[in-house]
């Protein structure tokens, strides 16, 4: 279903770059996500343009060309402040890796080229020249309903490439877009799973860090659960599913699995390291689960789950391969999610919470906390409103008081060194470990206590009582 209509403006950058692949006597047109996204009334954050230029004289005709995938057909051209990758018109036959065509034949129109692609709405090509549509697989309609389809046959489609089912769903929660019938069948299928295993983990990883960046990232987590995909990459969920939290305290609204889900729903969806962390937060409840029987009924407990869930969080994001930043961050909230803050806290309390959590996690921490409660019945907290919410804001005035008085973080902040300790006469060692160890503690309980002479008596009084032990 071809269309001539003019409905889409054309960028400066893209007429500049038709008028110079005309000169040379070539078609381009703007493929790809730029053109689902125009449709959608949205703005792309970039642009990729096919032609019946090859790479050869593209790389003539721009003076800035970066030979990005040209063994695929694909530069990469400088224009304008802009990274457009150019495409030959081609045609792909043959996966036997499951991900990569063996062979690659160029094509000498715009609709053989979107035969070749992934889905209905990803298939539309936007003639330059004149801004009119091009569109034989009707994917403007799909947009319209909202639908995901394939171009073609799916399940042909997804054992050709196992990342097309992943990214499928991705744009399930992405978009808020249905999956086509017969279309999400076929991820289901032995086969299609097949191939999607054969992906590599990072094509994974960015897929799943995208369907996390959605807005409601259940809706892909699920279906992701669903079809089997997840059980590939992240079995530790399996035992999540019908781990029931629910007894008479009525925390818990849903077992472990959808409270991780809709967790993550209530995480800022502009925060890859909360999101995680929500997502992550209590996996490790199955492998702690007790039941304790009372007078008032069963009581589910989950004892050290946070210490468990962290071991668990860890293995999953290296397997991931995620920067050792996120995974370090992610796993320290996971860690640390199970804080329970009390009016009667001294503030020496207080400091201990911001030493041991880090001053620079507070933030997110309280982000996760208000995503946990999010999870436990799909509601938002009322911050100003509700017991929750007001107990984080007390604690948030709490740490914002005590943080104004000066106070001592870590040991390289305390008034004596572990050179100074030697100078003094005690010896190298753990036992100096443990001193410095004891110093910082006292600190904590006590500022004014941070002053070398005091700590330097302490010391002393500390070594001999042990000596004498």
């Amino acid at each position: 279903m071809n269309s001539t209509t003019k409905v889409v403006k054309i960028p400066a950058v893209l007429k500049k770059m038709h008028e110079i692949l005309a000169s040379g006597g070539f078609k381009s047109y703007l493929v790809g996500g730029a053109v689902r996204d125009m449709i959608m009334g949205k703005t792309p954050h970039d642009y990729d343009v096919a032609t019946d230029a090859s790479p050869r004289n593209v790389m003539k005709l721009f003076p800035r060309v970066i030979p990005t995938g040209i063994e695929h057909g694909t530069v990469t051209v400088l224009l304008m402040g802009y990274s457009i990758e150019i495409t030959t018109f081609r045609t792909e036959s043959g996966y036997s890796d499951g991900r990569h065509p063996d062979s690659i034949e160029y094509a000498a129109t715009i609709e053989e080229d979107l035969s070749r692609r992934d889905f209905t709405m990803n298939a539309i090509a936007v003639d330059i020249a004149e801004g009119t549509i091009v569109d034989p697989f009707s994917g403007r309609r799909d947009i319209k309903a909202k639908l995901i389809r394939t171009v073609g046959n799916a399940h042909d489609r997804f054992c050709e490439d196992g990342l097309r089912p992943v990214r499928a769903l991705r744009f399930a929660a992405q978009l808020n877009f249905s999956i086509e019938k017969d279309t999400y069948l076929n991820i289901f299928e032995p086969k299609t799973l097949s191939v999607v295993s054969k992906i590599s983990i990072e094509r994974f990883r960015d897929e799943f860090t995208k369907m996390l960046a959605s807005k409601k990232p259940s809706i892909g987590l699920k279906m992701m659960e669903e079809t089997g995909v997840m059980n590939l990459f992240i079995p530790e969920f399996i035992p999540c599913r019908n781990c029931v939290q629910k007894d008479i305290r009525g925390f818990h609204e849903f077992d472990v699995l959808d409270h991780l889900f809709y967790a993550c729903d209530g995480a800022p969806q502009d925060n890859l390291v909360v999101r995680l962390a929500a997502l992550f937060h209590d996996i490790g409840k199955p492998s702690v689960k007790k039941v304790e029987q009372t007078d008032a009924g069963n009581v589910n407990t989950f004892y050290n789950h946070e210490q468990k869930g962290a071991a668990i969080t860890k293995t999953i994001l290296t397997r991931l391969r995620y920067p050792a930043k996120i995974i370090n961050d992610v796993t320290h909230l996971v860690k640390e999610h199970m804080f329970h803050y009390e009016s009667n806290w001294s503030d020496s309390a207080v400091r201990r919470f911001i030493v041991r959590v880090g001053i620079e996690y507070l933030d997110d921490l309280f982000d996760l906390r208000l995503a946990d409660i999010f999870g436990m019945h799909g509601v938002p907290v009322r911050v100003h409103d509700s017991a929750a919410g007001m107990n984080l804001i007390e604690l948030k005035d709490r740490i914002a008081e005590v943080s104004t008085k000066k106070y001592v973080i870590s040991l390289k902040e305390l008034a004596i060194s572990g050179k100074d300790l030697i100078a003094a006469g005690i010896p190298a060692g753990k036992e100096l470990g443990r001193i410095l160890n004891e110093l910082f503690s006292t600190v904590l309980d006590d500022p004014a206590q941070n002053t070398r002479e005091t700590l330097l008596m302490i010391a002393r009084n500390i070594y001999n009582n042990n000596r004498k032990e």
